[in-house]
């Protein structure tokens, strides 16, 4: 036993005079264990590194989107990200979009935006804004996220960001990663794929197209629209991972899919073109300066009744082109000859379906 020939020395040391060996070994051990505290403390704080730094990373490609209110008070704000150099943005599709929005940027620049393309399945919409040389997240093809992963939800939450003001940021982790089944008719939304599920609050209104990013500001996913299970009330904070958008997005921006009016195609004369009634469509009431397509009657026999379409059906697409209200359905089907088939997609409360009405 070396060391106790040592303690010995230093206890008959005059320094230490009136210090037995167990006062002496006592100190010693109370001076090690506060060491190895300030030392786990350490690699605890290297461990978790600062949020501060990605937080500040991912503002600059952060974008705030005001567009149209809904219904009841509903909120016409949302959030957005920047997924090119030249102005795309990635969104929640919503009702928000339901006129072409506006952008803000994190430095306080405003632009008007089109929207370019979007998935209804995926509930996502690309906008277009005219400005170069922007900061952006590049999507990756997989991520490898998983249980338990640290990350940011960064968001224009409750629209308190409406000039440069930074997005807010919120801290949480990954509770799971699982596939989103809303097929019992349990949560109210189109999308049937995998979800991030988050351990933070990320459902507040505004936060819908924000985006999730891990400790080095890497993306991960868009934060999705407010989720609420129908029968319980609980709310579900989720995420769709960039490997599922990452495909979507590119197709958009290189133009392989878009849902901007195709102006080539001419207005054909009334007889030689398609029209709702024609294909036995009855809309609703057309009052509102931007009506929705919704159905409101299906004539018997039709092209439509051949494909079941129903009452309270909302045409979202025809022909592969977007039908923000319905004097652009109608400005659609001119353009069709009444020969042709006519594709339709359309969201019948939690579905997306895809029709082909032949004449």
């Amino acid at each position: 036993m070396s060391g106790v020939p040592k303690l010995s020395r230093l206890a008959t040391a005059p320094s230490h005079a009136g210090k037995d060996p167990a006062s002496l070994l006592r100190l010693l051990l109370g001076c090690i264990t506060a060491s190895l505290i300030v030392f786990l403390a350490s690699e605890k704080s290297w461990a978790q590194p600062s949020m501060a730094r990605p937080s500040d990373q991912v503002q600059s490609k952060m974008v705030k989107v005001y567009g149209a209110g809904g219904l009841s008070g509903l909120e016409a704000y949302q959030s957005g990200f920047l997924v090119s150099p030249a102005g795309h943005i990635a969104t929640a599709w919503s009702y928000v979009l339901d006129v072409d929005p506006v952008v803000i940027l994190h430095d306080g620049r405003r632009f008007e935006s089109k929207i370019v393309g979007f998935e209804p399945a995926l509930e996502l919409a690309v906008l277009k804004i005219e400005a170069d040389d922007l900061s952006f997240f590049p999507i990756p093809e997989s991520d490898n996220v998983s249980w338990g992963d640290p990350v940011l939800a960064v968001s224009n939450l409750f629209g308190i960001a409406t000039g440069n003001e930074p997005a807010s940021v919120m801290q949480g982790r990954v509770a799971a990663k699982t596939k989103l089944d809303a097929r019992r008719g349990t949560f109210q939304t189109p999308y049937r794929g995998e979800v991030l599920l988050l351990d933070l609050v990320a459902n507040n209104p505004g936060a819908a197209g924000g985006a999730l990013v891990d400790p080095e500001g890497q993306f991960l996913g868009m934060l999705g629209k407010e989720l609420r299970d129908r029968k319980t009330g609980v709310w579900l904070n989720y995420a769709i991972p960039a490997g599922v958008l990452r495909q979507p997005i590119g197709d958009i921006i290189a133009g392989r899919k878009t849902t901007l009016p195709d102006e080539s195609n001419p207005v054909l004369p009334r007889d030689k073109s398609h029209s709702p009634i024609g294909l036995g469509i009855g809309l609703i009431p057309d009052v509102l300066e931007n009506t929705p397509a919704f159905i409101d009657f299906i004539e018997k026999d039709s092209p439509a009744a051949r494909v079941d379409l129903r009452p309270d059906d909302l045409i979202v697409l025809a022909n592969g082109r977007r039908v923000s209200h319905q004097r652009a359905l109608r400005d659609l089907l001119r353009r069709i000859d009444r020969r042709d088939q006519v594709a339709l997609v359309v969201q019948r409360d939690n579905e997306i379906l895809d029709l082909v009405l032949r004449p």
